[in-house]
């Protein structure tokens, strides 16, 4: 693994999509060295957000990182795990971090078993894949799910990309996830069932119009899910995001 000698880590990414690619220029905007990430789905989007960067095989990027972030599909998030564990990639003493909503730190134990430290951080955001991305990290929140002794650890990378942790027991990411899915998909088909049927009675910009009153219901409901108590919200006030 690199050794960086300031107390930052070397951080590596195994997924080039829109979370990792925004999760790695996160960690490099708090500090953190990079050491490489894996080919990008999109090179203009790379080139945004980590220019410069080294773009390398998968175990590569487990070799050289002490912190490695695994930013692939739920689907195949298992088997890249374990296929880099079979090839030897996974390092003694180094961080391995997901950032999928579904599993909690279980997924990583070919990693774990390796001697690497298991880490899950949630960043409870949509990506766009975008610089907006890392001014919606600093609004947002982060669910942590990692062992007793390490949970600081995970709290504080959330931190490092500018979200408030959250601790998310292990047994609890199943409904975690669903939640998460709810809010995201219930709420993105609603939209766009009602803005198709503003435009089938000619409102030209039905996403336009919708704008104000989607955010102010939303800011509404948000607030009226705010548990009572010294940390409520007043009732004038308003959520951003």
């Amino acid at each position: 693994m690199s050794r960086v000698r300031d107390g930052r880590l070397g951080v590596g990414v195994i997924g080039g999509g829109r979370v990792g690619t925004v999760v790695g220029a996160a960690l490099r905007g708090a500090g953190h060295a990079f050491i490489g990430i894996t080919a990008a789905s999109d090179s203009d989007r790379l080139d945004a957000l980590l220019p410069g960067v080294d773009v390398l095989p998968a175990d590569e990027v487990a070799r050289r990182a002490e912190l490695v972030v695994v930013a692939v599909p739920h689907d195949i998030l298992p088997d890249v795990v374990a296929g880099l564990a079979d090839v030897g990639a996974w390092q003694p003493g180094q961080l391995v971090m997901h950032v999928d909503a579904a599993y909690g730190y279980g997924v990583l134990e070919p990693a774990l078993r390796s001697g690497a430290i298991p880490l899950a951080v949630h960043p409870a955001i949509s990506f766009t894949g975008t610089s907006i991305d890392l001014r919606q990290l600093a609004q947002g929140y982060a669910a942590v799910t990692a062992p007793a002794p390490v949970l600081p650890i995970a709290q504080a990378l959330a931190v490092e990309l500018g979200c408030e942790p959250v601790v998310i027991a292990e047994a609890d990411r199943p409904a975690y996830a669903e939640a998460i899915a709810t809010a995201t998909q219930f709420s993105r088909s609603i939209v766009q069932q009602a803005a198709g049927l503003l435009a089938g009675v000619g409102v030209a910009n039905p996403g336009g119009y919708l704008s104000a009153l989607v955010r102010s219901t939303v800011d509404q409901a948000l607030a009226e899910s705010t548990p009572a108590g010294p940390d409520a919200l007043p009732p004038d006030a308003t959520i951003d995001g």
